[in-house]
């Protein structure tokens, strides 16, 4: 699934974000939604979320689907 789609993306999806800090490196960060944070249906870079360990990123790949 997309996760530049705001509607994919849900509480308690597994997912792969980046970080703002490992935006130049791409490293990526696994974790559950805790909160959606980007408030448009779409964004060319992934939708920002809160992960449930508080660290904050936009989606580039969703793990598992509810």
């Amino acid at each position: 699934m997309d996760g530049r789609k705001r509607a994919n993306i849900k509480p308690g999806l597994h997912v792969n974000i980046v970080l703002k800090e490992d935006q130049r490196s791409g490293e990526r960060t696994e974790g559950y939604v805790k909160d959606i944070l980007t408030n448009s249906p779409t964004h060319p870079h992934g939708i920002k979320v809160r992960l449930e360990t508080g660290e904050v990123g936009r989606v580039k790949e969703i793990l598992s689907e509810l």
